[in-house]
């Protein structure tokens, strides 16, 4: 089956990108390789993250590209290997082929409008909740949402219900 995705430039997505053995808790065991990835491919393919939640096994982001970029599959495929590499070089399970990382696609979903950006960006942040990693958003420190607490976009005690 091909999968069509929708690439428009200046767009705003979300994504969920999965660990390929989802009992592994890799995202967060190694979650300064991966803040370091993360840098190092917006310097050269720039995007601006406007929500972002690190769990163990997968992670859920909404970026916005710039207007005249639409190219979120280079972003992903050089965070991947760079982390991957990474990682690699820690950990010896992960040195061969056999020893993939990460889940061979992503999920992704293009924002339409306001409404639709506002519940992908709450269910990014109370994800650590949904999955029960922790009892209250605040209490997760691998998220975005104490960057948007700074900002005065959510109460530190916010919950989604």
């Amino acid at each position: 089956m091909r999968y069509l995705r929708n690439y428009a430039c200046g767009g705003t997505y979300f994504f969920t990108v999965n660990l390929r053995d989802r009992e592994m808790q890799l995202l967060t065991e190694y979650i300064t390789l991966l803040r370091s990835a993360v840098p190092t491919v917006n310097a050269s393919h720039p995007f601006y993250i406007d929500a972002w939640v690190v769990l163990p096994d997968h992670l859920h982001t909404i970026w916005t590209l710039p207007n005249n970029d639409s190219d979120y599959s280079t972003r992903w495929r050089k965070i991947k290997k760079l982390f991957t590499k990474s990682v690699s070089r820690i950990d010896k399970r992960f040195v061969t082929a056999k020893g993939r990382i990460w889940q061979d696609r992503f999920w992704e979903h293009t924002i339409r409008d306001e409404r639709d950006f506002k519940h992908h960006f709450d269910y990014v942040h109370f994800n650590p909740v949904k999955h029960g990693w922790v009892e209250q958003v605040s209490d997760w420190p691998y998220s975005s949402f104490h960057r948007e607490v700074k900002r005065g976009i959510y109460h530190p005690s916010w919950n989604l219900y």
